[in-house]
C-alpha cells in the first residue's frame, strides 16, 4: 500500500464504506510532478462546477476463494448530482460512444430530447438494475409527487468489476444507493478504490474513480469544465503518461492471474460544465473525450464499452415547462467552443492519471492481486524522459 498517501475520510467496515469528500488533501498526479496543460479549478474536480455534488458508497468485504453470493466483495456506487439536491429542472445533455459494448440507461431519452433530470449513477455491470430501481425510489421518497417523473428513467452507467468482485452475488443494495445519494457533497472528491470504481482495473494497474477540472476563458467570460470518470480499461503496453511510454517501462507488477490482463472491461466519462451549451454542442464536447483517452494510450479494445455523457448546469428547464419554450440560452459561434474542447481533452487526460495515482493495490476474489501504479517509479520514468516537473 502507498504509505506516503494521506487517506480520505472513509470508514472501512466489513460490509461497506461511504465517502463524499476528503478529510485532508491526498497526493495526486500534479503533486508527483506529472505535467498537464490548462488551469484547474480550486479542487481540480468535477465539483468545481458550481452545484455539482458527488457521493460514494464503497463495498469491501471477504477474502479468498469466490463463493457466489458471499464474496469477496469489491464494488460500490458513485452518485453525481448535476444541480445538487434540486431535481426540479432538466439539464441539457449530449453523449458520445467511443466503443458501444457498455450500458448507460437513459441514453435514448438524452438522444431524443437533449436533456435528463436527476442524478447520474456509476456502478458495476451486474448492479445496473438495482441502482436504476433504487435511484427511482430515492427520488420518490425524497421529493414531492410533482417531481417523481424525474425518477422514471434514471441515468445509470457501468463498468465490469468481474475479476476482483463477486459480480454474480449482486451485493449492491438499495441502502447503498441511498447512502451514495444522501452523502453527496461539494468540494474535494475521493478517487481510486471508491464507489463504483472500487473493483476496477485500468491498464492492468488498479483503476477506479478519477476527476479533474479546467477553468476556461471565452472572450470576457469564465467557465468551468469538470470531469469524473470510472476507469476499467486499457492494456499495459499502451499506457502513456505525459507522452511517456510508462506501461512499457513497467512490464512487471502485472495482476497475479493472467485472465485479468485484458483490453476490455470499459470506461465511463462524465463531463459537467457551467457554460450554457445546447444539446448539440454538448454532443460535440462529449466526442472530444476520446482524444483525452487517446493521450493515455487506450485503443478502446474490443468489448471495452467506453461511453461519455456531457451536461450543462446553466442550460436548464423546469419540469413541466419543456413544451412551453423554444428559447435557447446560448447563441455562441461554434468556433468559441475550441476552448472548451481543449479543456475536455486536457481534463480527461489528467483525470485518468489521477485515478491511477489514487488507486491502491487490492486483492479480491480468488486471491487475485492487482497492483497500484508505483509513484516512485513513475517519477523516475518521467525524469528519464525529461518530463518530470520538479
Amino acid at each position: 500500500m502507498k504509505s506516503s498517501k494521506t487517506q480520505i475520510l472513509v470508514f472501512l467496515l466489513t460490509t461497506f464504506m461511504t465517502a463524499g469528500s476528503y478529510a485532508v488533501e491526498i497526493q495526486r498526479a500534479r503533486d508527483l510532478g506529472v505535467p498537464f496543460e490548462g488551469t484547474p479549478g480550486p479542487y481540480n474536480a468535477i465539483t468545481d462546477v458550481e452545484g455539482v455534488l458527488v457521493g460514494h458508497t464503497t463495498l469491501i468485504s471477504g477474502e479468498g476463494a469466490l463463493d457466489v453470493g458471499k464474496g469477496p466483495v469489491r464494488t460500490g456506487v458513485t452518485a453525481i448530482l448535476p444541480l445538487g439536491k434540486d431535481i426540479s429542472r432538466t439539464v441539457a445533455a449530449g453523449r458520445a460512444v467511443i466503443n458501444g459494448t457498455g450500458e448507460m440507461t437513459g441514453s435514448w431519452l438524452i438522444d431524443e430530447i437533449g436533456a435528463f433530470t436527476g442524478p447520474v449513477m456509476l456502478t458495476g455491470t451486474s448492479s445496473v438494475g438495482m441502482v436504476h430501481h433504487s435511484t427511482s425510489k430515492w427520488i420518490r421518497d425524497t421529493f414531492p409527487e410533482e417531481l417523481w417523473i424525474a425518477g422514471l428513467i434514471p441515468v445509470v452507467a457501468e463498468t465490469l468489476d468481474l475479476y476482483l468482485n463477486d459480480v454474480w452475488g449482486y451485493h449492491v443494495k438499495e441502502e447503498h444507493v441511498y447512502q451514495a445519494l444522501n452523502s453527496a457533497t461539494s468540494g474535494p472528491v475521493a478517487e481510486g478504490n471508491v464507489g463504483g470504481g472500487t473493483g476496477m482495473i485500468a491498464y492492468t494497474f488498479k483503476g477506479g474513480i478519477g476527476t479533474s477540472s479546467r477553468i476556461v476563458k471565452v472572450k470576457d467570460k469564465t467557465y468551468t469544465v469538470g470531469i469524473l470518470l470510472q476507469a476499467n480499461h486499457g492494456g499495459r503496453e499502451h499506457l502513456r503518461i505525459a507522452g511517456v511510454p510508462v506501461g512499457r517501462e513497467i512490464p512487471d507488477l502485472m495482476p497475479s492471474r493472467p485472465e485479468s490482463d485484458t483490453e476490455k472491461n470499459s470506461l465511463v466519462i462524465i463531463i459537467a460544465t457551467d457554460a450554457p451549451l445546447t444539446a448539440h454542442q454538448l454532443n460535440r464536447l462529449a466526442r472530444r473525450a476520446s482524444l483525452g483517452v487517446g493521450r493515455n494510450g487506450s485503443v478502446a479494445g474490443n468489448m471495452s464499452g467506453e461511453i461519455v455523457l456531457a451536461f450543462s448546469t446553466t442550460n436548464t428547464v423546469a419540469i413541466g415547462q419543456q413544451t412551453n419554450t423554444l428559447e435557447s440560452p446560448t447563441a455562441w459561434n461554434g468556433g468559441t467552443l475550441n476552448h472548451l474542447f481543449k479543456a475536455v481533452v486536457d481534463g480527461v487526460e489528467e483525470a485518468l492519471v489521477n485515478c491511477l495515482v489514487a488507486a491502491e493495490t487490492m486483492t479480491g476474489a480468488n486471491d487475485l492481486t492487482v497492483y497500484e501504479l508505483p509513484e516512485d517509479r513513475l517519477q523516475e520514468i518521467l525524469k528519464k524522459y525529461n518530463r518530470l516537473v520538479e
